[in-house]
């Protein structure tokens, strides 16, 4: 027994070392905090704020737990290989070599350690060059995230939606909920470009469209991300396209522009022009905090002006015709299942972004 007793000692040992670096210890006391808030009846008089401690909690609750679940199991088995059943000695075996397994599979969460990186998140897909072809293609990637999302058991929501004239949409801002939503999703931010034959044109050609894919970290707290009202420029106009009663007849929709950095977040789908500018503030503090990020500015005055993401930076090519390969650009990692991929197989790519981005860090 002694060997599956040193197996046990050091998977416990690793285990240690991943709760104080995922600080596991410090999100289980935000969520004890959290549901003694949310069991007070008072909050629930602002059902605006007691939904987003519900998904904050949801969100935490789905990061920690797989995790104590983990510690507990192997607690145990390391009590059971301690009393020495040598008869038992190949069922350990078994038993311990799946607690390995599944500490492997949850391990990649160590690479989830940006400082944002346990936020959910805000995805922005704009269509590009490429006219219909590239509104079709920006459907394509909507669908794509969704199914991600479906199979990572994450929550998501249409924030704002532009339909295409023909076909496919200009633009969508999704909110997805769920473990380190942020911190998988980063690695989908900037340009994606479409190589295939065009459904859209009667001689069948060659064509190339190309997205932009703007990933944020979901901000949901006016605190976390402050920012200066004088910084700040509101403007309110009629709200078009299609919409219900009153949508197309007040001034509803809100245009917030960050003056310093020329960020504009336009928004026009509710029919309150509070709930309008609510939505508009949430996804400028993502903005902010995504550009400080990537400007290593210590605070939001001292972020110089330029979009979060940019045309300029092609991070993935998927290429249908005249063969099928879907390739990354920063980290090589490339995959021929391009069903798969544009069906949510997004794993691969993730990962070895996060060890790309995790070894450049450590060079």
């Amino acid at each position: 027994m002694q060997p599956l007793l040193k197996r046990i000692t050091i998977l416990s040992t690793q285990l240690d070392a991943a709760f104080e670096r995922l600080k596991i210890a410090d999100k289980q006391v935000s969520i004890d905090a959290l549901e003694d808030q949310l069991m007070a009846p008072e909050v629930w008089n602002n059902p605006t704020d007691a939904q987003a401690m519900s998904k904050q909690l949801a969100a935490l609750v789905s990061m920690v737990e797989p995790w104590t679940t983990l510690q507990a199991q192997v607690g145990d088995m390391a009590e059971l290989i301690g009393m020495g059943d040598s008869s038992l000695e190949k069922e350990f075996d078994g038993q311990v070599s799946a607690l390995e397994k599944e500490f492997e599979t949850r391990r990649k969460d160590l690479l989830l350690n940006g400082p944002l990186d346990d936020h959910n998140a805000i995805l922005r897909l704009s269509a590009g060059v490429g006219g219909t072809d590239a509104q079709d293609w920006t459907q394509m990637l909507e669908r794509m995230y969704l199914r991600f999302a479906e199979k990572h058991a994450m929550s998501t929501s249409i924030v704002e939606r532009s339909a295409g004239e023909e076909a496919g949409i200009k633009s969508v801002v999704i909110e997805v909920t769920g473990s380190f939503a942020y911190g998988k999703l980063k690695s989908e931010h900037g340009v994606h470009r479409l190589v295939r034959l065009s459904p859209f044109n009667s001689d069948n050609l060659r064509q190339t469209s190309f997205a932009l894919v703007e990933v944020l970290p979901q901000i949901d707290t006016p605190d976390e991300v402050v920012i200066d009202d004088k910084d700040l420029k509101i403007d309110v106009y009629r709200a078009g396209g299609h919409g219900g009663q009153s949508v197309n007849t007040t001034d509803s929709a809100v245009r917030v522009t960050h003056i310093p950095t020329g960020i504009v977040v336009a928004i026009q789908n509710e029919r309150s022009q509070l709930q309008n500018r609510e939505t508009a503030m949430k996804i400028l503090r993502s903005k902010l905090a995504q550009l400080q990020l990537e400007q290593h500015a210590a605070n939001i005055s001292d972020l110089q002006a330029g979009e979060s993401a940019n045309w300029g930076s092609q991070i993935r090519n998927y290429v249908l015709h005249p063969y099928t390969m879907v390739k990354d650009t920063r980290t090589k990692h490339e995959d021929r299942d391009t069903s798969g991929v544009l069906d949510g197989k997004l794993d691969d790519f993730i990962n070895a972004y996060l060890e790309y981005t995790q070894n450049t860090d450590d060079i």
